[in-house]
């Protein structure tokens, strides 16, 4: 029987010490995969909150050829787009640093139809970490967000997203528009899955996602239940509800 982690909660008194925390975090895993494995593997989130996490990521002295960038979540938008989540890490942190391309694994938006890139990327991703077909691999790292409606990745509420189980990587959907997406059973097989959350819109959410029972299709944050280490970081006006 698996045995989940509980989950730990750190609230930041304001946003700029939750990113310094988050960067320290996430250093110390980093040497540790090293360490351990020689290599590490990271799948980064999107939207504003991580950018600056990111840009200070850029002036860490880490030995970037044993790293492994991923992509949790992309919108279906070609890689110069402004709402590209791969544009954006790589404008203020992987264009900055010596990391060579083969290390950089972006969501495959460029093909026809966003299943075929679905399956385009897992196959990616399981040729990576030399699995077979089928198989789950652990990545060191996953970066989450959560959104107002709590959502994680893209896995939206009351979405076809949130049954695949069969998958590492499937399509999810905002409001009609197709987006890549990590499914529950990848993102749960994580050594480290850490949440960034920020700004007092979120408060109605985490109450609903911290709750002591809870649906998981309208709350999708309440599905990230990693057999590894679960870290939320939250500033102090998102987390003004939750007793820590």
């Amino acid at each position: 029987m698996a045995i989940f982690m509980i989950p730990e909660v750190r609230i930041c008194p304001d946003r700029q010490t939750l990113i310094e925390t988050a960067y320290t975090l996430i250093i110390e895993r980093v040497r540790t995969a090293l360490a351990e494995r020689q290599s590490c593997s990271i799948a980064l989130s999107g939207g504003s909150t991580p950018q600056p996490l990111y840009a200070a990521l850029a002036l860490a002295d880490l030995p970037w050829d044993r790293i492994h960038i991923f992509w949790g979540d992309e919108r279906y938008v070609p890689a110069s787009d402004p709402d590209s989540n791969y544009g954006m890490a790589r404008r203020v942190w992987l264009d900055l640093v010596p990391i060579p391309s083969a290390n950089v694994h972006p969501m495959p938006t460029d093909l026809s139809q966003p299943q075929l890139a679905a399956s385009e990327y897992d196959r990616q991703i399981t040729a990576h970490f030399g699995l077979e077909p089928g198989s789950i691999p652990v990545f060191d790292i996953i970066l989450l967000g959560m959104g107002d409606d709590g959502h994680t990745a893209s896995l939206f509420p009351h979405t076809a997203a949130l049954s695949v189980v069969d998958q590492l990587v499937t399509v999810g959907d905002k409001d009609g528009h197709p987006r890549l997406t990590f499914t529950f059973p990848l993102i749960n097989q994580a050594r480290s899955t850490i949440f960034l959350v920020s700004g007092a819109s979120k408060q109605p959410a985490l109450a609903a996602v911290f709750a002591p029972a809870g649906d998981i299709t309208a709350y999708p944050s309440r599905g990230i239940t990693p057999q590894g280490e679960l870290l939320w970081l939250l500033d102090a006006p998102a987390g003004e509800l939750i007793d820590n």
